[in-house]
């Protein structure tokens, strides 16, 4: 059986968490910042592992997003 995108709640300590992520990126410029979570995002995907669970999760996060409105420059 192959292994399925887990979309319930799965974080010990969800608010430590999004601390760490957040302190991730103090002090870094938005260049920076974009690049560590592109850093981030390829560890995390090769923790992973699982294809299906890869094309699963992007699916999701565009998913997410495509009903936002665009980003209007400042």
């Amino acid at each position: 059986m192959p292994n399925t995108l887990n979309t319930q709640p799965n974080l010990a300590r969800p608010d430590d968490f999004y601390e760490a992520l957040i302190e991730m990126h103090r002090d870094l410029d938005d260049a920076q910042s974009q690049a560590a979570n592109a850093q981030l995002i390829l560890l995390l995907a090769n923790h992973i592992g699982d294809h299906d669970v890869l094309l699963a999760a992007m699916a999701a996060a565009r998913e997410g997003v495509t009903g936002m409105p665009a980003a209007t420059p400042a």
